[in-house]
């Protein structure tokens, strides 16, 4: 029903990545501080010690986080199981894992959570990958490392139609966006740079974002743009909400892993890969997306750049 639901939603939108070109997406981020002196040493010596496919062979499991209100990439399902694009590229990649442990029946324990609660599951080792719609950035690598690139989003804008029709209409308004991310702090940027003087309201996710855009709190909620065409198919009136054309950024999705472990990231890599080159990717990618078109050129060459020779 949601996939249903998504695609009629989806073929209203006036600007998508796919049809409109170099556009990409923007994910929640908490940026960790920066460590020196004994702290950095401390960290640089666990992160060599890191051992993820000897955990797992040990274990017999593997532990992922993911996130629950992410509809295309990742989301709870009506039979409250993940599921979604990043979802079925993550099951290739853990059967990868599997095989590659020597524990092909590894079982999955799913654990959801906000980017940053991701970030820092990760970081902590009480999870040993991330699969969502995390973009891959310079401070997030401060603490996880990353998989090859899943995807590419672009940031926008999902506003009140009635209330407002262009960016510069953002003035006085309010403007909603998730705190700690990306987006926010592009937001920000591009509000100063174009002289809009809008007030930029933090909020938890992307749940309580379209729902404060729904009661009037909000008059524009900020974030990727693939997510806010997911949150707008659950609002109450669909056809109220529009998307600016305006792109706020171009971001690269890739799935969070443990630093300081390279065995386990090329078996990551290697699944990705497989799923490329195979041709895969394409059957995936039309489940999810497919309403929206086909693959932008830049998507496409991701994919081929990212298929990682033997």
């Amino acid at each position: 029903m949601k996939k249903l639901q998504f695609a009629a939603f989806a073929s209203l939108a006036l600007a998508v990545i796919f049809l409109a070109g170099p556009s990409a997406a923007q994910t929640p981020a908490a940026k960790a501080p920066a460590q020196k002196g004994a702290a950095a040493a401390k960290a640089t010596g666990a992160e060599a010690l890191r051992n993820t496919l000897g955990k797992l062979k040990s274990s017999g499991q593997i532990n992922v986080a993911f996130s629950g209100d992410s509809l295309p990439f990742s989301f709870v399902d009506d039979k409250r199981q993940p599921a979604g694009y990043s979802i079925d590229l993550c099951k290739r990649v853990i059967a990868q894992l599997g095989r590659a442990a020597g524990v092909p029946d590894l079982k999955v324990n799913w654990l959801v959570g906000t980017v940053a609660e991701r970030l820092a599951m990760v970081a902590s080792g009480k999870a040993d990958l991330e699969c969502a719609n995390t973009t891959a950035t310079l401070s997030r690598m401060a603490e996880v490392d990353f998989s090859s690139l899943i995807f590419l989003d672009g940031g926008g804008l999902l506003v009140k139609a009635a209330t407002v029709k262009q960016f510069p209409d953002l003035a006085g308004k309010n403007v909603g966006v998730i705190d700690g991310t990306t987006t926010a702090t592009r937001l920000e940027s591009v509000l100063k740079m174009r002289l809009v003087n809008a007030k930029v309201v933090k909020v938890k996710d992307g749940n309580e974002g379209i729902a404060m855009l729904e009661s009037g709190s909000l008059d524009a909620f900020a974030s990727d743009k693939i997510k806010l065409l997911g949150l707008a198919l659950q609002a109450k009136d669909p056809k109220a909400l529009a998307m600016l054309p305006d792109d706020l950024s171009i971001e690269p999705l890739a799935f969070a892993l443990p630093r300081g472990d390279s065995s386990f990231r090329v078996e990551v890599n290697r699944a990705l890969t497989q799923v490329y080159v195979s041709g895969e990717i394409e059957s995936i990618f039309n489940q999810w997306l497919g309403t929206l078109g086909q693959p932008s050129g830049l998507l496409a060459a991701m994919y081929v750049l990212n298929a990682i020779p033997r």
